[in-house]
């Protein structure tokens, strides 16, 4: 039985990525998603993590100063009346989150970022075959795009305290909370298609390959 994607990614930032890095590909891949500003609309309602844009960038700030790949992705909602529609103000990305000049901004109008993009492109070209994932929301575009990304063959990693999202309502009119949200849609990753982790084991995993890099 071959391994899962999610199975590979369990070391995707400890000793397996560092040797990957000594055989010349790229270290794990930041892939930042939909961190914009339409998305603090109150027509969302109660959110889990407020926390979670300070987080992204600490990571932010970890990758770049290791060097390591950070790609972003911006929804470009094709309804008028979306606050993420590329007309709306809300369509910005957050200040947490704004890409440097050498970073790659792919601009989706699907939930996947794989969809309509050449986001894979990019990943196969660069020689990025792992990502840790971030961003908005856990069951929207981050569960769509951690899903396609495991299913093109890439090492997942999901960063539980850097995702949020809503609360919801089911078609049966029962009520979920933002947190249950959150859990069940991370539950439904875990293992099958993600490793999920938090933001201090990735930086700790962060920090123990570039001091092996230095040895």
């Amino acid at each position: 039985m071959h391994p899962s994607p999610a199975a590979r990614a369990a070391d995707a930032t400890a000793s397996d990525r560092d040797s990957a890095h000594t055989m010349g590909t790229m270290p794990p891949a930041l892939l930042v998603i939909d961190v914009q500003q339409g998305l603090d609309d109150p027509r969302y309602g109660a959110r889990n993590n407020p926390d979670a844009e300070r987080q992204i960038r600490t990571l932010l700030t970890a990758w770049r100063h290791a060097r390591w790949p950070v790609v972003h992705v911006q929804h470009m909602s094709s309804r008028p009346d979306s606050p993420l529609h590329p007309d709306a103000p809300g369509n910005a990305l957050k200040p947490e989150a704004t890409p440097r000049d050498s970073e790659p901004v792919f601009r989706k109008t699907a939930n996947s970022a794989f969809i309509g993009t050449t986001l894979e492109d990019h990943l196969r070209r660069e020689r990025i075959s792992a990502l840790v994932i971030v961003g908005l929301t856990t069951d929207h575009c981050v569960s769509a795009t951690v899903r396609m990304a495991a299913d093109l063959g890439f090492d997942v990693v999901v960063i539980d305290d850097a995702t949020a999202t809503f609360q919801r309502t089911g078609p049966d009119g029962v009520h979920y909370s933002a947190a249950q949200m959150h859990g069940t849609a991370l539950a439904s990753l875990q293992g099958e298609f993600a490793e999920v982790q938090s933001v201090s084991a990735v930086l700790a995993r962060v920090r123990a390959v570039r001091s092996s890099d230095a040895d």
